[in-house]
């Protein structure tokens, strides 16, 4: 089963190699989709793929890479954008 979802990701989140780590992580887990930083200091993201790949991705994003420090990941249901790769912007 496919799902789509927009993430937005808050708290230590920029200048720690949270896009790059991101980009990883989906490519390795067949997710579809984008992420970039915000001006806000927010990261934000689609994802799209396998449901659970793609939950997958959001609990790793909860998580972070290692000098991240999340404080929220809000997700809200997405349309399908049709991508087929996994972009850091």
């Amino acid at each position: 089963m496919s799902k789509a979802v927009e993430v937005r990701i808050t708290g230590l989140v920029q200048g720690v190699s949270f896009r790059f780590h991101t980009l990883q992580q989906a490519r390795a887990l067949g997710v579809a989709g984008w992420v970039r930083n915000e001006p806000d200091g927010s990261v934000t993201g689609h994802f799209e793929g396998s449901a659970d790949a793609v939950e997958e991705l959001v609990a790793w994003c909860r998580r972070g890479p290692a000098y991240a420090q999340v404080e929220d990941v809000a997700v809200s249901p997405a349309d399908s954008t049709g991508a087929t790769s996994f972009t850091a912007g």
